[in-house]
């Protein structure tokens, strides 16, 4: 993949960045959004289960 765009621009980009605010702020999908894992992990709420 090519980005033409230049290394300053990106580093003034990623400056400037935020997250944005979370979609669901209460009710179940907030739990969960705030309970699990990155997809990386496998979006698991209990990562002890595969630590041992």
């Amino acid at each position: 993949m090519q980005l033409n765009v230049s290394e300053s621009e990106l580093a003034r980009r990623r400056a400037n960045w935020q997250p944005p605010a979370p979609r669901y702020t209460k009710g179940v999908l907030a739990k969960y959004a705030f309970l699990v894992s990155s997809s990386s992990l496998g979006a698991v709420t209990d990562l002890d289960l595969f630590n041992n």
